[in-house]
């Protein structure tokens, strides 16, 4: 029997060469319906907030900017008073049901005691106060979530395993009514376990819906999602029950489930194409005993439903600089459309938490017949600019810094930010992320067209 070839882990830097962590409040704030983000830092920070996510301005954001002046820093005014002026006012404009404080660089260097001033302003105001650091110095860019669903899971209430008979019978007669036969594709008697499952990760509503309901035709039902719609919706949490990360840069919410909340964890690859999204629902029918019912079917309908852009893709080549930690993920689903990867840069890897994902992707390759990526964490980009020369890969998946200089160097490109805005997980959005992956491609194949068409168009007129 062959055996898998083994991933080679590097590290090189040390730097994060990415987004501001605290631009997860992008997309927070617009999850957590009924919730108010304060970030607390420097004139910077402001600049930072108005550029990126500033442009939802006219929908009136539900996030603000509480700005250290010079006295706050040296020490000389005190920060428990200015901040509770600034959330007295936040209550009386918005009255939000939470409080988000995002602590920046600028509080971690003068030690600014966020966690123990957020106590005593939460008992004055009577709005809870959740306190998460999402700084650059220690954070990349997408793990500002990741602090922040950690910081929250101390806020779930616990779960409690008496149910009376007549939950029991609300909760059947709710079941019965979202697994309908009219609804069921596969046939399946419509009775869901009894389980408790929590799926973490920030996505959008329709989003979730999706994953929901792929579970549901599993017969496993989804008790919660942290973060939930509304702050007084949070899951319970505690012993007995399951959880599963929908996304891997939530390494740090993972431990804490596990550590502080006594969650038992799945540790599934991710939903992220057709492949990662048929592994994930087998890990959790596997943890509820469950034998997967359809999923073969269901992830080759969506197979072919993608050949338009398989064509474009197969052996192809493509470079990760390493931005949004959805890397591994998306080079594993890449190579499963037949595109070679030479190199997945990630600006931090936790290996425990990703096992599952790292599994999939060494089997992958097998199966594709493709190498085995070079996984680089913390990469420099100097060197890795170094290396594109060499290989000249048809696409670059990169940071918004290095998309014009690579373009000139005749390197298609790729934001890797617009894959952490759009929608790429579970079956239905596989189509949406190759369309990202493709349009770089079929972009250069346009112009060229585009040129043919102009010059017929010149000799004959």
């Amino acid at each position: 029997m062959k055996t898998l070839e083994i991933p080679t882990f590097e590290c090189e830097t040390g730097n994060y060469h990415t987004f501001c962590p605290i631009s997860c409040v992008a997309w927070l704030y617009q999850k957590i319906e009924d919730s108010f983000f304060l970030v607390v830092g420097t004139k910077t920070r402001g600049y930072f907030l108005q550029s990126a996510p500033g442009v939802t301005i006219f929908a009136e954001p539900r996030y603000a900017m509480a700005e250290s002046e010079e006295g706050d820093i040296s020490a000389q005014l005190n920060d428990q008073e200015e901040l509770e002026r600034i959330c007295l006012r936040v209550k009386n404009d918005r009255d939000p049901s939470v409080i988000i404080w995002i602590g920046t660089c600028t509080t971690e260097i003068i030690k600014m005691d966020l966690e123990g001033i957020a106590p005593k302003l939460e008992k004055q105001l009577g709005i809870p106060i959740v306190v998460a650091r999402a700084n650059g110095l220690d954070y990349a860019f997408t793990q500002g979530e990741d602090t922040a669903l950690a910081a929250m899971t101390h806020r779930c209430p616990e779960c409690n395993h008496r149910i009376t008979d007549q939950e029991e019978v609300n909760t059947a007669k709710l079941v019965s009514a979202d697994t309908a036969p009219n609804n069921n594709c596969f046939g399946r008697k419509n009775k869901l376990t009894n389980c408790n499952l929590v799926l973490f990760g920030s996505l959008p509503s329709s989003v979730a819906s999706q994953l929901n309901l792929e579970s549901r035709r599993q017969s496993v039902s989804v008790s919660g999602w942290l973060p939930s719609q509304k702050y007084t919706d949070l899951p319970a949490l505690g012993k007995g029950v399951y959880v599963c990360g929908v996304n891997p840069f939530l390494s740090r919410t993972a431990t804490t489930l596990m550590r502080r909340r006594k969650c038992q964890l799945i540790g599934a690859p991710f939903p992220i194409g057709p492949d990662g999204t048929r592994a994930w629902i087998e890990k959790i029918c596997s943890a509820f005993d469950l034998k997967p019912d359809g999923l073969e079917e269901r992830e080759s309908q969506i197979w072919k439903s993608l050949t338009d852009y398989l064509e474009i893709l197969t052996g192809k080549s493509i470079f990760f600089m390493g931005d949004n930690l959805l890397e591994i993920s998306l080079a594993r689903f890449l190579i499963r459309c037949g595109m070679v990867v030479y190199e997945v840069g990630i600006p931090y890897m936790d290996r425990r938490y990703q096992a599952a994902e790292l599994l999939l992707l060494q089997r992958t390759c097998e199966k594709m017949k493709k190498p085995m990526p070079r996984i680089v964490e913390k990469p420099d980009n100097y060197s890795q600019v170094q290396r594109m020369h060499e290989l000249q890969p048809d696409l670059a998946i990169t940071g918004m810094a290095h998309a014009n200089p690579l373009e000139a160097r005749n390197i298609d490109t790729k934001w890797s930010v617009e894959f952490t805005f759009a929608q790429i997980h579970g079956f239905v959005n596989a189509r949406d992320t190759l369309e990202l992956v493709t349009r770089p491609l079929r972009r250069g194949g346009d112009s060229i067209s585009g040129c043919r068409n102009l010059s017929k168009q010149m000799v004959d007129v």
